[in-house]
Protein backbone atom coordinates (compact mmCIF):
# COMPACT_ATOMS: atom_id res chain seq x y z
CA UNK A 1 0.00 0.00 0.00
CA UNK A 2 1.35 3.50 -0.54
CA UNK A 3 2.38 5.56 2.04
CA UNK A 4 3.06 9.08 1.95
CA UNK A 5 6.14 10.21 4.11
CA UNK A 6 7.47 13.94 4.87
CA UNK A 7 10.34 15.57 3.06
CA UNK A 8 12.82 14.58 6.50
CA UNK A 9 11.63 11.47 6.68
CA UNK A 10 12.18 10.50 2.97
CA UNK A 11 15.40 12.12 3.16
CA UNK A 12 16.67 9.82 6.53
CA UNK A 13 14.26 7.00 5.27
CA UNK A 14 14.93 6.87 1.78
CA UNK A 15 17.22 8.99 0.34
CA UNK A 16 20.43 8.43 2.56
CA UNK A 17 19.40 4.36 2.04
CA UNK A 18 18.80 3.97 -1.42
CA UNK A 19 19.63 5.19 -5.02
CA UNK A 20 17.73 7.36 -7.71
CA UNK A 21 18.14 4.64 -10.39
CA UNK A 22 16.71 6.52 -13.37
CA UNK A 23 18.71 10.08 -13.36
CA UNK A 24 20.05 11.45 -16.32
CA UNK A 25 23.38 11.90 -13.97
CA UNK A 26 23.27 7.71 -13.45
CA UNK A 27 22.25 7.08 -17.20
CA UNK A 28 18.62 7.00 -17.17
CA UNK A 29 16.88 7.45 -20.24
CA UNK A 30 13.31 7.97 -21.13
CA UNK A 31 12.41 5.65 -24.17
CA UNK A 32 9.37 6.27 -25.03
CA UNK A 33 6.14 8.78 -24.00
CA UNK A 34 2.57 9.01 -24.98
CA UNK A 35 2.48 12.71 -25.30
CA UNK A 36 4.91 15.67 -24.79
CA UNK A 37 3.38 18.34 -26.44
CA UNK A 38 4.03 21.12 -24.12
CA UNK A 39 7.24 20.63 -22.80
CA UNK A 40 9.57 17.43 -22.64
CA UNK A 41 9.58 13.89 -20.92
CA UNK A 42 13.55 14.09 -20.75
CA UNK A 43 13.13 17.29 -18.13
CA UNK A 44 11.64 14.81 -15.54
CA UNK A 45 15.14 13.38 -14.96
CA UNK A 46 17.28 16.12 -15.19
CA UNK A 47 20.08 16.25 -11.88
CA UNK A 48 19.23 20.40 -11.17
CA UNK A 49 16.10 21.65 -9.51
CA UNK A 50 13.19 22.98 -11.96
CA UNK A 51 12.90 26.37 -12.70
CA UNK A 52 10.33 29.19 -13.91
CA UNK A 53 9.94 32.52 -16.30
CA UNK A 54 6.87 33.45 -16.72
CA UNK A 55 7.70 35.79 -19.31
CA UNK A 56 8.77 32.44 -21.76
CA UNK A 57 6.83 31.35 -24.53
CA UNK A 58 7.21 28.96 -26.91
CA UNK A 59 5.40 28.00 -30.20
CA UNK A 60 3.25 25.08 -28.02
CA UNK A 61 2.76 28.01 -25.37
CA UNK A 62 3.73 29.05 -21.87
CA UNK A 63 7.59 27.51 -21.32
CA UNK A 64 7.68 24.79 -18.67
CA UNK A 65 11.04 23.03 -17.20
CA UNK A 66 8.80 19.56 -16.54
CA UNK A 67 7.28 17.32 -18.29
CA UNK A 68 3.52 18.49 -19.61
CA UNK A 69 0.70 17.01 -21.97
CA UNK A 70 -1.83 18.18 -24.14
CA UNK A 71 -5.51 18.87 -22.10
CA UNK A 72 -8.75 16.51 -22.80
CA UNK A 73 -6.59 12.87 -22.59
CA UNK A 74 -9.09 10.63 -23.78
CA UNK A 75 -7.01 7.83 -22.68
CA UNK A 76 -7.29 6.83 -18.91
CA UNK A 77 -3.94 8.66 -18.35
CA UNK A 78 -0.44 9.43 -20.18
CA UNK A 79 2.53 7.80 -19.52
CA UNK A 80 6.46 7.62 -19.32
CA UNK A 81 8.52 5.11 -19.53
CA UNK A 82 12.42 4.98 -18.35
CA UNK A 83 15.50 2.45 -18.55
CA UNK A 84 17.12 2.27 -15.55
CA UNK A 85 20.56 4.11 -15.37
CA UNK A 86 21.83 0.62 -13.57
CA UNK A 87 21.93 -3.19 -14.67
CA UNK A 88 18.24 -3.72 -12.50
CA UNK A 89 17.14 -2.66 -9.42
CA UNK A 90 14.56 -3.42 -6.53
CA UNK A 91 12.51 -0.56 -6.15
CA UNK A 92 10.32 1.23 -3.18
CA UNK A 93 10.09 5.02 -3.07
CA UNK A 94 9.52 7.86 -5.59
CA UNK A 95 9.89 11.73 -5.26
CA UNK A 96 6.96 13.64 -7.65
CA UNK A 97 8.01 17.05 -7.58
CA UNK A 98 5.15 19.18 -9.68
CA UNK A 99 7.09 22.64 -9.12
CA UNK A 100 5.01 25.65 -11.11
CA UNK A 101 2.62 23.17 -12.33
CA UNK A 102 -0.72 24.85 -10.64
CA UNK A 103 -3.86 24.53 -13.05
CA UNK A 104 -2.31 22.16 -15.21
CA UNK A 105 -0.54 19.76 -12.82
CA UNK A 106 -0.82 15.90 -12.84
CA UNK A 107 -4.16 15.10 -10.46
CA UNK A 108 -2.47 11.69 -9.89
CA UNK A 109 0.35 9.48 -10.41
CA UNK A 110 1.01 5.57 -10.66
CA UNK A 111 4.25 4.21 -11.13
CA UNK A 112 4.96 0.31 -12.69
CA UNK A 113 8.07 -1.40 -13.40
CA UNK A 114 8.98 -4.58 -15.94
CA UNK A 115 11.84 -6.73 -15.64
CA UNK A 116 13.32 -7.22 -19.25
CA UNK A 117 17.25 -8.61 -19.49
CA UNK A 118 17.38 -9.23 -22.63
CA UNK A 119 19.55 -6.01 -23.95
CA UNK A 120 16.89 -4.98 -26.39
CA UNK A 121 14.56 -1.40 -25.78
CA UNK A 122 12.05 -2.27 -27.96
CA UNK A 123 9.12 -2.43 -25.87
CA UNK A 124 6.39 -2.88 -28.15
CA UNK A 125 5.81 -6.72 -28.08
CA UNK A 126 5.33 -6.04 -23.88
CA UNK A 127 2.15 -6.98 -22.78
CA UNK A 128 -0.15 -4.49 -20.10
CA UNK A 129 0.05 -7.77 -17.77
CA UNK A 130 3.95 -7.80 -17.52
CA UNK A 131 3.82 -4.25 -16.03
CA UNK A 132 3.88 -4.70 -12.12
CA UNK A 133 2.89 -2.11 -9.66
CA UNK A 134 5.44 -0.55 -7.72
CA UNK A 135 3.69 2.86 -6.50
CA UNK A 136 -0.39 2.50 -6.33
CA UNK A 137 -2.67 5.20 -7.98
CA UNK A 138 -2.35 8.27 -5.56
CA UNK A 139 -2.95 11.49 -5.63
CA UNK A 140 -0.81 14.90 -6.42
CA UNK A 141 -1.34 18.54 -5.78
CA UNK A 142 0.00 21.60 -7.60
CA UNK A 143 3.15 22.79 -6.74
CA UNK A 144 4.72 20.69 -4.70
CA UNK A 145 7.26 17.99 -3.56
CA UNK A 146 5.61 14.67 -3.08
CA UNK A 147 7.16 11.48 -1.21
CA UNK A 148 5.71 8.08 -1.70
CA UNK A 149 7.06 5.35 -1.06
CA UNK A 150 5.73 1.43 -0.81
CA UNK A 151 7.40 0.54 2.58
CA UNK A 152 9.48 -2.06 1.19
CA UNK A 153 11.26 -3.22 -1.27
CA UNK A 154 9.79 -5.04 -4.26
CA UNK A 155 10.46 -8.68 -4.45
CA UNK A 156 12.31 -8.48 -8.23
CA UNK A 157 14.61 -6.62 -9.66
CA UNK A 158 13.68 -4.09 -12.58
CA UNK A 159 14.91 -3.05 -15.75
CA UNK A 160 12.30 -0.75 -16.92
CA UNK A 161 10.09 1.60 -15.26
CA UNK A 162 6.58 3.45 -16.59
CA UNK A 163 5.47 6.74 -14.91
CA UNK A 164 1.91 7.22 -15.17
CA UNK A 165 -0.06 10.82 -14.40
CA UNK A 166 -4.01 10.50 -14.70
CA UNK A 167 -5.75 11.92 -16.95
CA UNK A 168 -2.63 14.03 -18.32
CA UNK A 169 -0.97 17.40 -16.46
CA UNK A 170 2.46 18.09 -15.91
CA UNK A 171 5.28 16.69 -13.41
CA UNK A 172 8.60 18.82 -13.07
CA UNK A 173 10.65 16.07 -11.65
CA UNK A 174 10.19 12.26 -11.08
CA UNK A 175 12.84 10.22 -9.03
CA UNK A 176 12.94 6.71 -8.34
CA UNK A 177 14.45 5.18 -5.64
CA UNK A 178 15.53 1.49 -4.95
CA UNK A 179 18.21 -0.71 -4.77
CA UNK A 180 20.80 -1.76 -7.43
CA UNK A 181 20.86 -5.18 -8.23
CA UNK A 182 24.48 -5.25 -10.15
CA UNK A 183 26.16 -8.37 -12.36
CA UNK A 184 27.69 -10.34 -10.05
CA UNK A 185 31.35 -10.26 -10.33
CA UNK A 186 33.36 -13.20 -10.53
CA UNK A 187 35.48 -13.82 -7.07
CA UNK A 188 38.91 -12.57 -9.15
CA UNK A 189 37.47 -10.13 -10.60
CA UNK A 190 38.87 -6.18 -9.69
CA UNK A 191 35.80 -4.26 -9.42
CA UNK A 192 35.25 -0.73 -7.93
CA UNK A 193 32.54 -1.41 -4.91
CA UNK A 194 32.07 2.13 -4.28
CA UNK A 195 30.31 2.67 -7.47
CA UNK A 196 26.93 3.91 -7.99
CA UNK A 197 26.35 0.95 -10.43
CA UNK A 198 27.90 -1.90 -8.19
CA UNK A 199 25.36 -1.13 -5.11
CA UNK A 200 27.62 1.62 -3.90
CA UNK A 201 25.76 4.58 -1.29
CA UNK A 202 26.93 7.44 0.54
CA UNK A 203 24.86 6.77 3.71
CA UNK A 204 26.25 9.19 5.69
CA UNK A 205 27.81 12.35 5.22
CA UNK A 206 28.95 15.38 7.30
CA UNK A 207 27.71 18.70 4.83
CA UNK A 208 27.08 18.79 1.03
CA UNK A 209 26.40 22.78 0.97
CA UNK A 210 27.51 22.77 -2.51
CA UNK A 211 27.29 19.42 -4.35
CA UNK A 212 25.74 16.11 -3.15
CA UNK A 213 27.57 13.47 -1.87
CA UNK A 214 25.96 10.76 -4.34
CA UNK A 215 27.56 12.08 -7.39
CA UNK A 216 31.03 10.78 -5.39
CA UNK A 217 29.49 7.30 -6.80
CA UNK A 218 28.53 8.41 -10.32
CA UNK A 219 30.92 6.76 -13.66
CA UNK A 220 32.84 8.93 -15.10
CA UNK A 221 35.02 12.12 -14.26
CA UNK A 222 31.75 14.36 -14.87
CA UNK A 223 31.40 17.70 -16.37
CA UNK A 224 32.34 20.22 -13.87
CA UNK A 225 32.19 21.09 -10.35
CA UNK A 226 28.53 20.80 -9.72
CA UNK A 227 28.35 17.19 -10.33
CA UNK A 228 30.90 16.23 -7.15
CA UNK A 229 30.57 16.63 -3.57
CA UNK A 230 31.52 20.20 -2.35
CA UNK A 231 31.47 21.52 1.57
CA UNK A 232 31.07 24.80 2.63
CA UNK A 233 33.88 26.68 3.76
CA UNK A 234 35.00 25.80 7.33
CA UNK A 235 36.42 28.67 9.65
CA UNK A 236 36.49 26.32 13.36
CA UNK A 237 40.48 25.10 13.93
CA UNK A 238 40.21 21.28 13.54
CA UNK A 239 37.18 20.98 11.29
CA UNK A 240 37.06 18.10 8.84
CA UNK A 241 34.30 16.61 6.57
CA UNK A 242 33.38 13.12 5.86
CA UNK A 243 31.20 10.62 3.97
CA UNK A 244 30.43 7.29 4.77
CA UNK A 245 30.26 5.19 1.93
CA UNK A 246 28.32 1.29 1.93
CA UNK A 247 30.22 -0.49 -0.29
CA UNK A 248 28.04 -2.52 -3.01
CA UNK A 249 29.17 -5.95 -1.04
CA UNK A 250 31.98 -6.67 1.60
CA UNK A 251 35.13 -6.61 -0.30
CA UNK A 252 38.90 -6.81 0.05
CA UNK A 253 40.44 -3.62 -0.97
CA UNK A 254 43.20 -3.18 -2.68
CA UNK A 255 42.75 0.18 -3.94
CA UNK A 256 41.07 3.47 -3.53
CA UNK A 257 41.03 6.53 -6.12
CA UNK A 258 40.42 10.03 -4.62
CA UNK A 259 39.44 12.40 -7.54
CA UNK A 260 39.21 15.98 -7.63
CA UNK A 261 38.81 16.68 -11.34
CA UNK A 262 37.21 20.05 -11.83
CA UNK A 263 38.08 21.36 -8.06
CA UNK A 264 41.28 23.56 -8.88
CA UNK A 265 41.09 26.02 -6.19
CA UNK A 266 38.46 23.96 -3.53
CA UNK A 267 40.34 20.61 -3.28
CA UNK A 268 41.02 19.40 0.16
CA UNK A 269 44.04 20.25 1.24
CA UNK A 270 43.98 16.68 2.39
CA UNK A 271 42.35 13.53 2.86
CA UNK A 272 42.88 10.41 4.78
CA UNK A 273 40.27 6.90 4.56
CA UNK A 274 39.30 4.69 6.89
CA UNK A 275 37.55 1.45 6.74
CA UNK A 276 35.11 -1.37 8.67
CA UNK A 277 32.87 -4.32 8.61
CA UNK A 278 29.50 -4.06 10.43
CA UNK A 279 26.47 -6.29 10.17
CA UNK A 280 24.13 -3.48 11.41
CA UNK A 281 24.70 -0.06 9.68
CA UNK A 282 22.19 1.86 12.08
CA UNK A 283 25.18 1.37 14.56
CA UNK A 284 27.78 2.96 12.58
CA UNK A 285 29.33 5.75 14.68
CA UNK A 286 31.70 8.61 12.49
CA UNK A 287 33.86 9.14 15.28
CA UNK A 288 34.31 5.33 16.45
CA UNK A 289 37.43 3.90 17.46
CA UNK A 290 36.81 0.70 15.07
CA UNK A 291 37.12 2.38 11.88
CA UNK A 292 40.99 0.81 10.83
CA UNK A 293 43.11 3.80 8.99
CA UNK A 294 43.90 2.68 5.42
CA UNK A 295 45.05 5.74 3.79
CA UNK A 296 46.57 8.18 6.26
CA UNK A 297 46.69 11.91 5.67
CA UNK A 298 47.94 12.53 2.46
CA UNK A 299 47.94 16.05 0.60
CA UNK A 300 45.89 16.12 -2.34
CA UNK A 301 46.36 18.35 -5.23
CA UNK A 302 43.95 20.44 -7.77
CA UNK A 303 42.18 18.15 -10.98
CA UNK A 304 43.85 14.93 -10.13
CA UNK A 305 42.69 11.39 -9.62
CA UNK A 306 45.17 10.39 -6.52
CA UNK A 307 45.59 6.31 -6.13
CA UNK A 308 46.08 4.45 -2.82
CA UNK A 309 47.19 1.20 -2.27
CA UNK A 310 45.34 -0.65 0.52
CA UNK A 311 44.57 -3.53 2.02
CA UNK A 312 42.02 -5.38 4.10
CA UNK A 313 38.30 -6.67 3.64
CA UNK A 314 35.49 -3.72 4.73
CA UNK A 315 31.78 -3.34 4.72
CA UNK A 316 31.83 0.43 4.64
CA UNK A 317 34.67 3.31 3.86
CA UNK A 318 35.14 6.70 5.31
CA UNK A 319 36.65 9.52 3.89
CA UNK A 320 37.67 12.60 5.05
CA UNK A 321 38.72 16.03 3.91
CA UNK A 322 40.76 18.21 5.73
CA UNK A 323 39.79 20.43 6.54
CA UNK A 324 37.02 21.18 3.65
CA UNK A 325 36.68 21.50 -0.25
CA UNK A 326 35.39 19.07 -2.87
CA UNK A 327 36.09 15.67 -4.54
CA UNK A 328 34.60 15.01 -7.91
CA UNK A 329 34.74 11.24 -7.51
CA UNK A 330 35.16 7.87 -4.58
CA UNK A 331 36.92 4.61 -6.00
CA UNK A 332 37.49 1.74 -3.84
CA UNK A 333 38.61 -0.96 -5.98
CA UNK A 334 38.73 -4.77 -4.80
CA UNK A 335 37.57 -8.38 -5.12
CA UNK A 336 34.56 -10.07 -3.48
CA UNK A 337 35.14 -11.16 0.36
Amino acid sequence: MTQILSEQDFKQQIVSQYTDVIGEKLGGKILSVSNEWFAAAENLIKPKAPIRDATKFVFAGAWYDGWETRRHNEEEADWVIFKLGVSSAKLIACEVDTAFFNGNHAPHISVEALQKFDGDDDLSNVKESDWEDVISKVECGPSQKHFFTRGSLTNKNYTHARLRMYPDGGIARFRLYGQVVPVNPTTDELVDFASVQNGGVAIKVSDQHFGTADNLLLPGRGVDMSDGWETKRSRTPGHTDWVIIRLGAPAELSQVVIDTAHFRGNFPQKINVKGITVSDESKIDPESGDWKLIVPDSKTGADKEHKYDVSGTFSHIKVTMIPDGGIKRIRAFGKSA
